[in-house]
């Protein structure tokens, strides 16, 4: 008979590694099994920039966070304050006038604490300094709730997790695939079943393998028809078997189906974000500055309000929008004003753009875009600037434009100065929104709503936490905070 683990963890990500870590701290024998090899191991928390939203009332608060408190620009940083009722507001403003949901309040509750005990393990943290503050009057003044990334961005915090894991003890097993859930008569969860047929017998499971954004079947029949060609941001891995298994076992489907992070991506990046490419490079094929310019579909229209919010709070939707522009496409027009405050992927050696000195050479670059129809927007939305309003992308300035009677409702400037740059997008989705019902303990439960004794699960596997939006980095935080409660939970499975 072989080896019976307290704990074994399905997956590899940030949610996984959280998961493992708590586990560990209590002193359980926990194995991790990763159906990827080791350098594609990590799931989607690789692909991201390691940005964690968390809430904070001071700057003091981030101190114990930091890989370097003696980096000057500190003396000069504004973070600001991030309470918990902003970061409760925040998504609070994507769930259409619903309350917030018990998982949100626990995500938002816990997060910081959360944070806190991550740095404890040795993860350590950044300012944001480059995509989330601009500099104004000598003070660099951080923007829109999210301050901090992981050191080294997603494969740092990868990297950082799975030292403090494997320093507590854990295991993990790679090219590991899971195909099932093994279950005694009554239902209670004992162990997997690989695809190799090896069983592996454990107290607790914990499904930490994502959602079903890697799996176009699945895109088709929950997001619908349009998501199946979709490109996908991340990992080809998740392709939703824990969630499938857990559904077979009686879970409970819960969450918004109709909904998932979905970003505004290089239209010519190759699936899954260019494997053949360091995890480090993967990121740049996003295309998140839309809001220093304009965006236009094929048919030379503006198709959302660029300027509605802060980036922060927009980019998990609009690449959804761009999905639904006819060809999946849509154009990213920039004038040379704002060619510095580009975030760094639109520099990136593989970015495709189109450049001219006249808009309508621009224009007419840009391959199957009625370029007649796109200057006349253009014009229209220049002769509409309010001009007499300052630019300032530290706050919502109110520097509006508007065009068909759609309107930029900030940061709206003039393209007027050449060169003009115009980049091919297209939407590429992140991570899937809808998933399985669990505890305040994070076991799975059943459409009665009981648990179904030994199974846990979180990371994207937890439906609730996201609506109809995403404030961005909050993702990273909810595997981080549902995956501690699930070792904790996995664990206190052993005395019940």
């Amino acid at each position: 008979m072989g080896k019976r683990w307290d704990v074994v963890i399905i997956g590899s990500g940030n949610a996984a590694l959280c998961a493992g870590i708590a586990a560990c701290e209590l002193g359980a024998d926990v194995l991790m099994i990763e159906k990827a090899d080791r350098d594609m191991a990590g799931g989607n928390t690789k692909y991201t920039a390691g940005a964690m939203r968390f809430s904070y009332e001071t700057s003091e608060d981030l101190h114990p966070l930091l890989a370097r408190l003696d980096d000057p620009r500190i003396a000069r940083a504004d973070f600001g304050s991030y309470t918990q009722e902003k970061f409760a507001a925040d998504l609070s403003s994507f769930n259409d006038g619903a309350p917030l949901s018990q998982e949100q309040q626990v995500l938002v509750s816990k997060s910081y604490e959360t944070l806190l005990w991550l740095a404890g393990h040795g993860v350590t943290f950044n300012p944001i300094w480059s995509r989330q503050s601009f500099e104004k009057d000598g003070q660099i003044i951080f923007w829109g709730g999210l301050t901090l990334a992981a050191e080294n961005e997603g494969v740092g915090l990868f990297d950082m997790e799975l030292t403090a894991y494997e320093k507590l003890g854990g295991i993990i097993r790679y090219n590991c695939a899971f195909q099932s859930l093994k279950t005694r008569d009554d239902g209670t969860v004992i162990g997997v079943t690989l695809t190799s047929g090896e069983e592996i017998d454990a107290n607790s499971v914990i499904l930490a393998c994502g959602g079903f954004e890697s799996n176009p079947d699945l895109r088709a029949n929950l997001l619908g028809a349009e998501w199946r060609g979709a490109k996908v941001r991340g990992t080809p891995h998740n392709t939703g078997d824990g969630l499938l298994a857990a559904w077979a076992l009686g879970a409970q489907r819960y969450g918004r189906f109709s909904g998932c992070h979905a970003t505004p991506m290089d239209y010519f990046m190759k699936d899954f974000g260019n494997l053949n490419i360091p995890h480090s490079e993967r990121k740049n094929y996003r295309k998140i500055s839309y809001f220093l310019g304009v965006m236009l579909n094929e048919n030379g229209a503006r198709f959302v309000d660029e300027g509605i919010d802060f980036r922060n709070y927009t980019y998990a939707q609009f690449g959804q929008a761009v999905l639904q522009q006819p060809g999946q496409k849509a154009w990213q027009i920039f004038d040379s004003k704002v060619f510095d405050l580009l975030y760094e992927e639109y520099q990136f050696y593989d970015a495709r753009y189109e450049e001219a000195d006249n808009i309508s050479e621009l224009l007419g670059k840009c391959n199957g875009l009625n370029a007649v129809a796109a200057e006349a927007t253009l014009q229209e939305f220049n002769s509409n600037t309010k001009e007499a309003i300052d630019f300032d992308p530290t706050i919502k300035d109110g520097k509006s434009s508007i065009s068909a009677g759609l309107y930029k409702s900030n940061w709206a400037q003039a393209i007027d100065s050449p060169p003009y740059r115009a980049y091919p997008v297209t939407g590429g989705i992140t991570f899937t929104y809808g998933g399985v019902k669990i505890s305040e303990r994070a076991a799975v439960l059943d459409q009665s709503g009981n648990a179904i004794p030994g199974l846990f699960a979180c990371g994207e596997m937890v439906g609730g936490v996201f609506q109809g939006g995403y404030p961005g980095g909050s993702g990273l935080t909810s595997g981080a905070v549902f995956g501690k409660l699930a070792g904790i939970g996995a664990v206190g499975n052993r005395y019940w």
